[in-house]
C-alpha cells in the first residue's frame, strides 16, 4: 500500500459506501463488513475491543480525509497518508484550514467549491451552503470571474502557483453592497504519484491596506503634479487631473474671483457678497462651464465651508433640500448619477481661497470619513500652490501694468507705413517691446528691443529704456547716435544696480538688452538701420526677393565695450516690407535658414495681418521660450505732390526765393492765412540762418503729411542753438522765432552736413487741395 491510495469512501451522511481490499488489510474488516455500517460505529467497535485485527482504527492509523464531489453531494476519501504526516501535522493543517486569516478554499477539476473554512464560512455574506459545488469565480462576486477562472485554470493546467494576486469582489455590506479587495493565491494539490487533486485558493482580505496604500499614492501625486503652473487656473486644473478618477469621479474647484486677479483673499467667515469663479472642472456633467463667475450659493454647503474652513461630507439623497437653492447644479447631480459628496476649503493662515467639491457618481464607493481626511490634506497643498500662484499673477498684473499703462504708448500709425507686429508673451514675464515713433519730414522710426529679465524688474526696465528712447528720438538723432545714448543709460542703469547693498535682489540682476532702430524716410524711399545684438532685419522687396539687410552688429546695451553701433542707409521701394524680431524670433523667422523663413519671404503683397496669423500659428504649435515679437513694416511713398523741394543760392537772395516758392506752395495745399503767414515767417528765418551760420549747397523742402514741416538743408556740421537777443540787438533773434511759431523745432545731422526743420499743426493735414 502506498500514500495516496483510496481507502474508503464515505458519504454525507457518514456511511462507507467503498471498502477497498487495502482498507481490509488495514483496519481488519472485509468489505461486506463495513459497506453501509456508519463510519463512527466502526471506531467505537475498534476503540471498545482494543488490539486485534481492528488495531490500525484502535492505534491511529495515519490517514489523510479528503472532499469529493459525486453529482451535487460532498463525499469524503480516505487515503493513505504518507508516513512523515503524523497526527499533530494533520492537527495543525486542520487548525490552519478553519481559523487562518486567509480563509483557504479546497477546489475540484472544474474550479468547483469542495470545501470552505469551517470557523468563516466562506467570504462575507456568503452562506455556506450556497457555496459546495458552485464555481467559485461567480460564488464569491468577483469584479472579473471569467478572468480569474482563466488564471486558477492555468494553475491547475501548468502547476505554477499564482501568489499574492489583488482580486476586487462585489459583497453584501451594511447599507448595500460593498467592495472588498482580496490577495488570492492559487496552488496545485497533488498526490505522491503526481495525480491532480484540485487546487487551494486561499484569499487574505487586504481592503483596509490597499486604501491605505491608495491614500498615500493619492497624496504623493499631488504633492508632485500640484504646484507646477504659475497662475491660478493652472494649479486648478492640475489639481483636478490629480484627483479624476483616482479619488473622485468629479471634481470642481471654484476660486474667489479677487483671488484669481491676485488680490488679497478674504478673512474668514466670508462675505455674502463674495464672487466665486468656476476655475476647473473634470467629470461627465457640469452645470456651469469653467470661467464662469457667479456669487456663493447661501445656505448651502459651500457657504457653510468657506463660513468655517471646515470640510463636510455632504448627502446627496432625497433629505437634501439645499439643492432647491440650486437648481441647475441639482440637475447636474441628478444627470451625472452623483451619490456622495465632499466639499472642502480651499484656505491658507485663516484666509479663504476658494472651495473643492469631490462627487462619487455611479458604481463608485461612497465617501467615508477617511476620505474626509484625505480630502483635507489634498486641499492644504492645493491651497499653498494656488496662494503662490496667486502672488506671482499679483506680481505679473503689476509688471504688465507698469508696461503698458505707466510707459510710453505707440504713437499714431503713420501714413506712409503699414504696421502689424507679433507678439506672444513669455508665462513667466519677459522684457520684449516695440515703438513706432513719428519723426519730423514724414519720417518714421521703429524700435524693436529686448530685455533678459522677467517680471516687475524686466518692466521696470523696459519703462526706463523706452522712455530713453522717445526722448532721445524727439532729440531726431540718427540711429547709431541713439543706440549710443541709450546704451550710456542702460550702463548708468546698471552701476545704480551693481551699488545697492548685497541684500537687494537688483544686486544680483546683471542688465542685458538688445535693440534695433530703424528710420524710414517716404520721401527719399530710404531706411537706415542700427542694430545692438538683435538680429539682422530682413527686407521682402516688391519683385517677393528677400535679403538680410548689411546692419553690422553692435554691442548689447550697457556692455562695458567701446564698439561702435554702425548705421546703414538702404533703399526701400514702395511696398517693400520690413521685419525686424527679437532673438527667440530671428532664430525662427529672419535667419535664412529657420524654419519660418519661407513664410515670411512670401510676403508679396499679402495683407500683414493675414501674414502674422500664419507665423502666429506656426510659432504657437513650437514655441521658443522668452518673449516672441516681430514687427512687420510694410512702406509707402509719400505722394509727390505733398513734397516742395528747392535749391537756394548761398547769399541775400535765398530769402524771397524761398519766401515766394513757400507761398505759391501753400496756396495749392489750400492752407488757412494764418498758417501760411507763419510759415513764410519761418521758411525766412531759416534761411536767413543758414545764410549766416551754414555752407552751401543750401535747400528748402516743405513736406505737408500730419503736420507741415519745413526744412532748410546746408553743408554746414555746427548746430544751431537759441540765443536771447537784448532789446538794443539787431541779429539773434531767428532762432528764438522759430521755436515761438512752430509747435516744435529742432536739427539733425547728416553725412553732408545738417538740416534744421520746424513743425506746424494744420487745420485738416488730410486736404492739400
Amino acid at each position: 500500500m502506498s500514500s495516496g491510495d483510496v481507502l474508503v469512501l464515505i458519504d454525507e451522511e457518514g456511511r462507507i459506501v467503498e471498502w477497498r481490499r487495502q482498507a481490509e488489510q488495514l483496519f481488519g474488516w472485509s468489505a461486506e463488513e463495513a459497506v453501509g455500517q456508519a463510519v463512527t460505529a466502526l471506531v467505537r467497535e475498534a476503540t471498545a475491543e482494543g488490539g486485534g485485527r481492528r488495531e490500525g482504527f484502535a492505534a491511529g492509523a495515519p490517514v489523510l480525509v479528503k472532499p469529493v464531489l459525486r453529482g451535487a453531494s460532498v463525499m469524503w476519501q480516505v487515503l493513505a497518508a504518507q508516513d512523515g504526516v503524523s497526527g499533530q501535522d494533520v492537527t495543525i493543517l486542520e487548525a490552519m484550514f478553519a481559523h487562518s486569516p486567509a480563509r483557504l478554499h479546497v477546489l475540484d477539476h472544474q474550479l468547483r467549491v469542495a470545501r470552505v473554512p469551517g470557523a468563516t464560512q466562506g467570504l462575507p455574506g456568503t452562506p455556506e451552503e450556497d457555496l459546495a459545488g458552485q464555481h467559485f469565480a461567480r460564488a464569491y462576486g468577483l469584479e472579473d470571474p471569467e478572468k480569474e477562472a482563466a488564471v486558477a485554470q492555468q494553475v491547475l493546467d501548468g502547476g505554477e502557483p499564482v501568489v499574492s494576486r489583488l482580486v476586487r469582489a462585489v459583497v453584501d455590506a451594511p447599507g448595500g453592497l460593498g467592495r472588498r479587495i482580496y490577495s488570492v493565491s492559487y496552488v496545485r494539490l497533488e498526490s505522491s504519484h503526481g495525480d491532480v487533486l484540485g487546487l487551494v485558493a486561499s484569499a487574505l482580505d487586504v481592503t483596509e491596506r490597499e486604501n491605505a496604500h491608495h491614500r498615500l499614492a493619492l497624496l504623493e501625486s499631488v504633492r508632485t503634479h500640484v504646484g507646477q503652473g504659475l497662475n491660478v487656473g493652472a494649479v486648478c486644473e492640475e489639481l483636478v487631473e490629480a484627483v479624476v478618477p483616482r479619488f473622485a469621479g468629479i471634481t470642481v474647484v471654484d476660486v474667489i474671483e479677487d483671488v484669481v486677479h491676485g488680490e488679497e483673499p478674504p478673512q474668514v467667515p466670508v462675505g455674502e457678497d463674495v464672487v466665486l469663479r468656476r476655475a476647473a472642472f473634470r467629470g461627465p456633467v457640469s452645470a456651469y462651464p469653467v470661467g464662469d463667475v457667479r456669487p456663493l450659493p447661501r445656505d448651502t454647503p459651500f457657504s457653510h465651508v468657506l463660513s468655517d474652513l471646515r470640510p463636510r461630507l455632504v448627502s446627496l439623497g432625497k433629505d437634501a433640500v439645499w439643492l432647491a437653492a440650486d437648481p441647475a447644479r441639482a440637475d447636474a447631480i441628478e444627470r451625472s448619477g452623483a451619490h456622495s459628496l465632499i466639499v472642502a476649503p480651499l484656505a491658507l493662515h485663516g484666509q479663504a481661497l476658494g472651495l473643492v467639491s469631490f462627487y462619487r457618481h455611479r458604481q463608485e464607493d461612497p465617501f467615508t470619513e477617511e476620505d474626509l481626511a484625505v480630502a483635507s490634506s489634498v486641499c492644504a497643498h492645493a491651497a499653498l500652490c494656488v496662494e503662490t500662484a496667486r502672488r506671482y499673477m499679483r506680481e505679473w498684473i503689476i509688471a504688465a501694468t507698469v508696461q503698458r499703462r505707466l510707459l510710453p504708448q505707440h504713437s499714431g500709425t503713420p501714413n506712409t507705413l503699414e504696421i502689424s507686429r507679433l507678439f506672444l508673451p513669455d508665462p513667466d514675464g519677459g522684457g520684449a517691446w516695440s515703438d513706432t515713433i513719428a519723426l519730423p519730414g514724414a519720417r518714421t522710426a521703429l524700435i524693436v528691443g529686448d530685455v533678459a529679465k522677467q517680471g516687475i524688474g524686466a518692466a521696470v526696465t523696459v519703462g526706463i529704456l523706452r522712455t530713453a528712447v522717445h526722448t532721445l528720438a524727439a532729440l531726431d538723432l540718427e540711429p547709431d547716435e541713439l543706440l549710443a545714448r541709450l546704451s550710456d543709460t542702460a550702463g548708468r542703469l546698471a552701476r545704480a544696480c551693481a551699488t545697492l547693498p548685497p541684500g537687494d535682489p537688483l544686486c544680483r540682476e546683471s542688465l542685458t538688452a538688445g535693440c534695433a532702430v530703424a528710420i524710414y524716410d517716404p520721401v527719399e524711399l530710404t531706411c537706415t538701420l542700427a542694430r545692438a545684438g538683435l538680429p539682422r532685419p530682413v527686407a521682402v522687396l516688391p519683385d517677393g526677393t528677400s535679403t538680410e539687410l548689411p546692419v553690422p552688429a553692435g554691442p548689447l546695451l550697457a556692455e562695458m565695450s567701446s564698439a561702435p553701433f554702425p548705421a546703414t542707409t538702404v533703399d526701400l521701394p514702395e511696398g517693400s516690407t520690413l521685419a525686424m524680431a527679437t532673438a527667440t524670433a530671428g532664430v525662427r523667422v529672419l535667419a535664412p535658414s529657420g524654419p519660418l523663413r519661407p513664410l515670411l519671404d512670401s510676403a508679396g503683397e499679402r495683407p500683414l495681418r493675414e501674414l502674422c496669423g500664419d507665423l502666429t500659428d506656426a510659432l504657437v504649435d513650437d514655441r521658443p521660450s522668452g518673449d516672441t515679437l516681430i514687427l512687420l513694416a510694410r512702406t509707402h511713398a509719400l505722394p509727390a505732390d505733398r513734397v516742395l523741394t528747392v535749391p537756394l543760392p548761398a547769399d541775400a537772395e535765398a530769402a524771397p526765393i524761398a519766401r515766394r516758392a513757400a507761398r505759391r506752395q501753400l496756396e495749392v495745399w489750400a492752407t488757412d492765412e494764418e498758417t501760411a503767414f507763419t510759415t513764410e515767417l519761418i521758411v525766412s528765418e531759416l534761411v536767413g540762418n543758414a545764410i549766416r551760420h551754414g555752407a552751401p549747397p543750401l535747400r528748402l523742402r516743405l513736406i505737408l503729411d500730419r503736420m507741415l514741416t519745413c526744412e532748410v538743408s546746408d553743408g554746414a556740421t555746427s548746430a544751431p542753438h537759441v540765443k536771447h537777443a537784448r532789446a538794443v540787438d539787431e541779429s539773434g533773434r531767428g532762432l528764438f522765432i522759430v521755436a515761438s511759431l512752430a509747435e516744435q523745432w529742432g536739427a539733425r545731422h547728416h553725412k553732408h552736413g545738417k538740416t534744421v526743420w520746424a513743425e506746424l499743426p494744420l487745420q485738416d493735414p488730410g486736404s492739400p487741395g
